[in-house]
């Protein structure tokens, strides 16, 4: 480990503000962004696919909904599993299985749903669905952070990594809305497996990059899991929130567009709020950041729950697209700084779990966020679901304000817990 650090050193740090261009010319980082990058665009169309698909086929938004939650779910809870698992045996033992599954998982699902199968039927297989979902982007985090331990580029990284996110959620939702409005209800959910299974095979290839796996004398000892720290269980609350505001503009920006006659814009309108996603991502990661972590996740997410606050009485496309642009701008700060807060207190043999802790409660938070959204849909007026992103970011920041003191680094001093009562001393630079 120390020999990795050391090597990177010159290319890491120095005395020069950090920046995306230093970054970029960190030594192997090519090598699995390019791949990483085609390997997590499925990702952003599965569930608007879903729901584009399961409303087509059955009418109702709340079917739709509810199919994409159970996906949702069963991505949050066995995704900070397939974290773990990669962390102890390598990321391409986990991830090429995956792939495979994640793809036959859904070419089946849409067979069920074009088929007009019975709903139980597609919940049934929405649940191998969202289990299988490659976490590409936690798995990208991690080599993120073996090139990077111990350099200020982290804090650049993690702003990066959340404008990359954001790029293909921008990508995405325009992609999935074409296909199943102008091809074939069914192209969105067809070309998320194609693109999953030939993005997830060429990330995995690139062995060379992926975290060690630790085989020393220690290995038998029981590690602790990255949720058994105290302020990663309250970051999650706070990614439940942010995917709530996912989730709920997906159902309610769709039942808006048809509403006026123009499904079509259902695409731009989310592709504008991950836009604002996108641009202030880039700008907090060109700054450098005086204020503490901590201060600035709390301050940047009383300004995501005050503009989710406004979704519901915006009733114009103009106006939305207003709205959803600040909701996004408002996001990837609160993303950032909690993907910078989470790498500071986990060791980083749990990393790729820590994150996919995270990952997956975005999936969650973006999961039942579908499911309310499409029940207000159904039952009250057009444009209900909006309140879902309020409600949620304001629970979210009531949890976070009440337990801000437990987002502390672990301390400092570069000794890693590998287990219950065991540390290993890891040389750093």
């Amino acid at each position: 480990m120390a020999s990795t650090v050391t090597s990177e050193s010159p290319r890491t740090s120095g005395s020069s503000r950090p920046g995306y261009g230093q970054l970029l010319r960190t030594r192997g980082a090519w090598t699995f962004l390019l791949p990483g990058f085609a390997a997590r665009q499925p990702f952003a169309m599965l569930t608007l696919s879903l729901v584009l698909l399961v409303q087509h086929t059955t009418g109702s938004y709340g079917a739709a909904g509810a199919v994409a939650a159970v996906t949702g779910v069963s991505m949050a809870l066995f995704a900070p599993l397939t974290g773990r698992l990669a962390d102890r045996h390598g990321q391409r033992a986990v991830l090429v299985p995956g792939v495979l599954v994640h793809t036959l998982a859904g070419l089946s699902l849409t067979a069920l749903a074009l088929t007009d199968a019975p709903l139980w039927t597609l919940f049934a297989a929405a649940v191998p669905t969202g289990a299988s979902v490659p976490q590409t982007g936690p798995m990208v985090r991690a080599r993120w952070g073996v090139k990077l331990q111990g350099s200020p580029l982290m804090t650049t990284a993690a702003a990066f990594e959340s404008v990359t996110d954001e790029l293909t959620f921008v990508l995405g939702p325009l992609l999935a809305t074409a296909l199943c409005t102008t091809v074939d209800p069914a192209a969105g959910l067809l070309t998320e497996a194609a693109l999953t299974l030939i993005g997830g095979l060429l990330f995995a290839a690139q062995k060379s990059t992926q975290p060690a796996v630790r085989l020393e004398g220690h290995a038998r000892v029981k590690h602790a899991s990255a949720v058994s720290v105290p302020g990663v269980r309250v970051l999650i609350v706070a990614f439940l929130g942010i995917g709530s505001v996912f989730g709920g503009l997906q159902v309610a920006l769709a039942a808006f567009t048809e509403s006026i006659g123009e499904p079509g814009l259902n695409g731009v309108l989310y592709g504008t709020f991950a836009a604002g996603n996108m641009l202030s991502g880039i700008v907090c990661g060109a700054i450098a950041w005086k204020t503490a972590p901590r201060r600035r996740l709390v301050i940047g997410y009383t300004a995501l729950a005050l503009t989710a606050s406004g979704l519901w009485a915006a009733d114009s496309v103009v106006a939305l697209a207003g709205v959803g642009l600040l909701v996004g701008m408002c996001v990837a700060p609160a993303l950032i700084t909690g993907y910078t807060l989470v790498d500071g207190m986990v060791p980083a043999g749990a990393r790729t779990e820590a994150f996919t802790w995270l990952t997956g409660a975005v999936a969650l938070g973006q999961a039942a966020a579908v499911t309310v959204a499409g029940q207000l849909e159904d039952r009250l007026w057009d444009g209900a679901g909006f309140l879902v992103p309020m409600g949620g970011t304001l629970l979210a920041l009531a949890t976070l304000v009440a337990l801000r003191s437990r987002l502390v680094p672990r301390q400092a001093g570069r000794t890693v817990a590998r287990g219950v009562g065991h540390r290993v001393p890891l040389a750093v630079d």
